[in-house]
């Protein structure tokens, strides 16, 4: 391998890297927000953030901050942790966006571990399942659900019989604004 070449590759893996950080970083972000921000507003609506957090002192429970910020940042300390690895031992830029990709997989699981304190403290204080509340998520799945599946297009574009009564089933459901995954 020529040292043009060698030179080239330490510039890809700094920049797969630096995206890799990135990445990892925003992720963590949009789940902290998603965690402390979004699911507690859509969870009770109506109430401000404020108000939802005095509810949940009042009812001896907590969201926790701390702790799920700390279980988050753990995915951020290990990409940075990774990219020092792949820049001191001149990885193949090939390992560097695979160990990138692998800790992104892995905020999956941290993203459960972060949110199941809080959920569950929301779940306890206002009488709710348990579950991701997005805000928007109803029109979401209400989409998917009109949009149609792959069987309906082995059928020639025609509806199972019953289908519109499961999609008027759906939007009143979607009303009433359930959690995303959680049991009715």
């Amino acid at each position: 391998m020529t040292r043009v070449q060698r030179r080239t590759m330490r510039r890809q893996t700094l920049w797969i890297s630096i995206a890799g950080v990135l990445a990892v970083t925003i992720y963590a972000a949009l789940a902290a927000v998603q965690i402390l921000v979004w699911t507690p507003l859509a969870a009770a609506p109506g109430l401000t953030l404020d108000q939802i957090r005095d509810e949940l002192s009042g009812a001896g429970e907590s969201i926790d901050a701390p702790t799920t910020i700390m279980i988050l940042g753990v995915g951020v300390v290990l990409a940075l942790a990774l990219a020092v690895i792949a820049m001191t031992s001149r990885a193949v830029p090939v390992i560097a966006a695979a160990g990138f990709l692998s800790l992104l997989v892995l905020g999956a699981p941290g993203f459960f571990i972060a949110s199941f304190g809080p959920g569950m403290a929301l779940a306890d204080t206002f009488m709710i399942s348990a579950g991701v509340y997005l805000p928007g998520s109803a029109s979401v799945l209400h989409h998917q659900r009109l949009r149609g599946s792959p069987a309906d297009a082995r059928r020639g574009g025609r509806r199972a019989p019953g289908t519109l009564r499961s999609c008027a089933g759906l939007t009143s459901s979607l009303a009433s604004g359930p959690a995303v995954g959680a049991s009715q």
